[in-house]
């Protein structure tokens, strides 16, 4: 098994333990699996991508170590970032 730390959003911020694909597989270079074109069965015409996984690597394969805390309500941002040197909050003249 090859283990990273990796953040996950679903159902809850929390940091998960998770395998990785192996990265000198011959079958599938380190992807972790393979993509297939399908098209449409009366048209012929292109309708998706699905995808199988390689089996270097148990996509499925993961653990929670710990759940994230929720930043409190004070400290999220309601408007995005402005440049406070441009008026209204944007510049459009270039940068000299």
């Amino acid at each position: 098994m090859r283990l990273r730390i990796q953040r996950a959003t679903w159902p809850g911020n929390a940091l998960i333990l998770t395998d990785t694909p192996r990265p000198d597989c011959p079958d599938c270079d380190g992807v972790g699996g393979f993509e297939h074109d399908y098209g449409d069965y009366h048209t012929g015409e292109y309708a998706g991508t699905d995808w199988e996984p390689c089996p270097c690597w148990n996509e499925h394969r993961r653990w929670s170590l710990m759940p994230l805390p929720r930043r409190p309500r004070w400290l999220r941002r309601r408007i995005p970032h402005r440049d406070p040197w441009a008026p209204a909050g944007y510049s459009d003249e270039p940068p000299f």
